[in-house]
């Protein structure tokens, strides 16, 4: 069997994730290629080196520069903070390398737009992780809708809430500052929102928004914090500094189709610590999804008889829906982690038959430019067309 050599830039939240598909979706999937865990990359070597032992690189390695320019790497993984995806991905393509990139894709349209030049340029293969499309519940939603089940779609609302901000003591964190994270809850939150919209409803034509910073400063960190560590430095913090991202993004938009939506990102939302939801309306019915019962996916149709009419919910965990056949017997249900295996099996399958991933850096600059089209916006306090580069 094919291998092909993995270097990972990132060893935290999405290292950790991406590095547990790696491990595992051999187990699952009868894939063409095997990927082998080759390099672990991050700045501070010791966390680095515990992280390499701990999720089974062979290898670790300080300086991005000098894993993008290995000849026995065949794909570089980016997981880290947006500001640093361009330069890793720009390099990667120069030396040959196909591209796996954590969403968003780059921290504006102008930086994602030259990580698309590049990949046409060099003529490597690209993908980014939205990691939900690769839900069994999302590919049914897919699938109904293109089946035509709801008909023409009207609406989409969708939320992505959670909390882990809510204390005002709760430190500076990266994804709090706008030169590192590019922005907060939108850039972070509303680009799956969006992603999903995308995938299942279609393309953004304009948007109109608002946002919030509430908590404007923070306990500064002696140490770069992180998600996973704040709450515990933050005991460190004396001074203050300026929060630079929103805490929480609201958009309206129409869609190209007619369909109208509304999207709402916060980090402010007590007791929702990963709130995830939306519900499409249709012609001939809705559906609705909810990440905190990933395996499930709730769907109406006005063509079941009146008096059976009422939303039901299918346990999507058949052998017959999306990538459920590869899990567990029929109600086994799957969790987060799985969407990682998902994302990674469909990239290493597309490679092995010489095929761009899907979603890929397009999807990344559409999903960009609706992010920046919604910051214009509130900027503007108007409604704003989508740019399409």
């Amino acid at each position: 069997m094919k291998e092909l050599n993995i270097g990972l830039i990132g060893y935290k939240f999405m290292g950790k994730a991406h590095s547990h598909a790696y491990k595992d979706v051999s187990i699952f999937f009868d894939l063409p290629v095997r990927p082998v865990m080759k390099v672990l990359c991050g700045r501070a070597e010791g966390a680095l080196k515990v992280a390499a032992d701990r999720y089974g690189w062979a290898e670790y390695e300080t300086d991005w520069r000098k894993v993008v320019k290995r000849g026995d790497i065949d794909i570089i993984d980016i997981t880290t903070p947006p500001n640093a995806h361009k330069d890793i991905a720009i390099a990667a393509a120069k030396e040959g390398k196909i591209i796996f990139c954590e969403k968003p894709l780059a921290a504006t349209s102008k930086d994602a737009y030259q990580m698309v030049e590049a990949v046409e340029k060099y003529g490597v293969k690209h993908a980014i992780c939205f990691n939900y499309r690769k839900l069994p519940a999302i590919g049914l939603a897919k699938k109904l809708i293109n089946e035509g089940k709801l008909g023409k779609i009207y609406h989409i609302r969708a939320v992505y809430l959670q909390d882990w901000i809510l204390d005002p003591d709760f430190p500076l964190v990266w994804r709090l500052e706008k030169k590192v994270a590019g922005s907060g809850s939108h850039g972070d939150l509303n680009a799956h929102l969006i992603d999903i919209a995308r995938y299942l409803v279609g393309e953004f034509e304009e948007v109109v928004g608002m946002g919030e910073t509430f908590i404007k400063e923070r306990p500064l960190l002696k140490e770069t914090g992180t998600l996973e560590t704040g709450l515990k430095d933050k005991q460190k913090a004396k001074e203050k500094g300026k929060v630079t991202v929103d805490d929480a993004t609201l958009f309206l938009a129409r869609f190209e189709n007619g369909a109208l939506g509304s999207f709402e990102a916060t980090r402010f939302a007590a007791g929702r610590r990963n709130g995830q939801r939306f519900e499409i309306n249709g012609s001939k019915g809705s559906i609705v999804f909810n990440l905190e019962r990933l395996n499930e996916l709730e769907f109406y149709s006005t063509e079941d008889t009146e008096y059976a009419q009422g939303f039901r919910t299918i346990n999507v965990t058949e052998g017959c829906h999306p990538y459920a056949g590869n899990f567990w017997p029929a109600g086994h249900i799957i969790g987060y982690g799985e969407s990682f295996i998902n994302m990674v099996a469909d990239l290493l399958v597309s490679i092995a038959k010489g095929k761009n991933p899907s979603p890929d850096f397009y999807d990344g600059l559409k999903c960009q430019e609706v992010l920046d089209a919604v910051s214009e916006s509130i900027k503007r306090k108007r409604w704003v067309k989508i740019k399409k580069h």
